[in-house]
Parts: structure tokens; C-alpha cells; sequence
């Protein structure tokens, strides 16, 4: 098919009628346990029922024009973000690294910060001391 063809499909009731036949001949082949060749001869009375309504029915079918495609849009890029030194919210080196209350091994993802610098154990919630501070 060439790109200035346009595929044709069925519309309106005569789809409906197109899917009727599928739906009862598919019912037929369930009931009567005819799988084999069955469903060849539902494509094959599917096929020729539709060819029939599209040659004889004048308005059985309507063209069809392929989606297009919409323009892509472009987000705009985020401002950028100005090199400074960052320092770090808490200060995770000055951290123990078990808990002197319940021996639990701290991490400074899982620690509560209560302050700049004050920190609770995740397991007891005792205040961790700092190394480090004055």
C-alpha cells in the first residue's frame, strides 16, 4: 500500500455486524469444541463479509488517515545552579560510629538530627555526642 492510499475500515453498525460474527462464531467453535480448522473458517467468513460490505454497502466504511504524529515539545532547561562550596547540612564525620547507650551501630542516614549539631541514636534515641565539639 502506498502512502497516498488510505486504509478503509468498517463503521458504524456494520462494525457491529463484523464483531457479532466473530463473537457467535467464536461461541460456535467453544461449544462444538471445532478449534481446528475452525477459527480458519471464522477468519476466512470474517474476511469475506467484510470485502462484501465494503464492495456493496456504499457507507459500510470510511477512511481512515494514520495518526499524526504530535510535535515533540521541549521543556525548558532549569536554571543552573551556581557552584559554591557546599558544606554539608550536618557534620556526618563528627558522628561515633556505635552508640554509647545501647552499642548500636550509627550511620548518619539513619541518625535523628535534633540540631546543627546535636544528633539521637535511630535504635534508643539517646543524644549522641559529637567528636569534636567545644
Amino acid at each position: 500500500m502506498s502512502k497516498q492510499e488510505r486504509k478503509r475500515k468498517l463503521a458504524g453498525p456494520w462494525h457491529s455486524l463484523h464483531g457479532a460474527v466473530w463473537l457467535i462464531g467464536l461461541a460456535i467453535l467453544f461449544w462444538k469444541g471445532w478449534f481446528w480448522p475452525g477459527i480458519l473458517v471464522l477468519i476466512a467468513v470474517s474476511a469475506v463479509l467484510e470485502a462484501f460490505l465494503m464492495a456493496y454497502v456504499p457507507h459500510a466504511a470510511e477512511d481512515v488517515e494514520p495518526p499524526s504524529a504530535p510535535a515533540p515539545t521541549v521543556a525548558p532547561l532549569p536554571p543552573p545552579v551556581p557552584a559554591t562550596a557546599a558544606r554539608p547540612e550536618h557534620p556526618l564525620e563528627r558522628l561515633p560510629s556505635t552508640c554509647p547507650k545501647c552499642g548500636g551501630p550509627i550511620r548518619g542516614h539513619e541518625v535523628k538530627w535534633t540540631g546543627p549539631l546535636s544528633a539521637d541514636c535511630p535504635y534508643c534515641g539517646a543524644n549522641l555526642p559529637l567528636q569534636g565539639t567545644v
